[in-house]
């Protein structure tokens, strides 16, 4: 007789998904400042109460396990499988990794990470040279590596969504919207005319469908 192999409390598993997704993060904004690291411990805390969830406790799941047992009686609530809420909710069959919404996901985490990838090769050339970070992903938005990290963390949402991280979502883009104004006073003092030009021209964070025209005097 076969043993089912228990769904949670892979306190392992917890330990080993965060460890990597954090280590990814750093090793694409390689934090040097203050505001550098805080940003990563925001969306570190993000990944380990995700993970905990995923592989550890199910708090989302015994919070909601009455409503989910009346609503969908012949599925088993504490299988893996029905942590994948939206799977369960819409009615999705077969493997709920490739239910529409988990691949739309896969495809949120990847452009998160490869973002703020991106947005770092861009900073620390400017960097090196001295100069304001003005091409690439800061030609679109002044806050791309921020912008990285609200998509990750919203693939993570749809991949796996818990009452504690849809909690935490909106505090941490209050967060990253606070540390990104603090950052541009820092700029500012760096470069003074320069950035305002580039402000006045480059939205924060989301990206206009028209550039507008730099004007001249």
């Amino acid at each position: 007789m076969s043993a089912t192999p228990p769904a949670y409390g892979l306190w392992p598993l917890v330990i080993i998904n965060s460890a990597i997704f954090i280590f990814f993060a750093f090793s694409f904004i390689k934090p040097k400042t203050r505001l550098d690291w805080r940003s990563l411990g925001a969306f570190s805390a993000f990944i380990v109460a995700l993970f905990v969830e995923m592989y550890g406790f199910p708090l989302t799941i015994y919070f909601l396990s009455g409503w989910l047992q009346s609503r969908f009686p012949q599925t088993d609530i504490l299988a893996h499988g029905s942590g994948h809420l939206w799977h369960t909710l819409f009615g999705f069959e077969g493997d709920p990794h490739t239910n529409p919404i988990h691949l739309l996901s896969n495809v949120l985490i990847f452009a998160g990470f490869y973002l703020t990838y991106r947005a770092w090769v861009v900073l620390h050339a400017a960097q090196q040279e001295g100069k304001l970070a003005t091409t690439g992903p800061y030609g679109l938005v002044r806050h791309p590596q921020y912008d990285g990290f609200i998509l990750v963390m919203l693939g993570f949402l749809l991949m796996w969504p818990t009452l504690l991280t849809l909690a935490m979502f909106p505090v941490l883009v209050v967060v990253y919207i606070r540390l990104a104004s603090q950052e541009e006073k820092l700029v500012r003092r760096e470069f003074g005319s320069a950035y305002d030009k580039y402000a006045e021209t480059v939205p924060a964070f989301l990206p206009r469908l028209k550039k507008k025209a730099i004007e001249h005097p």
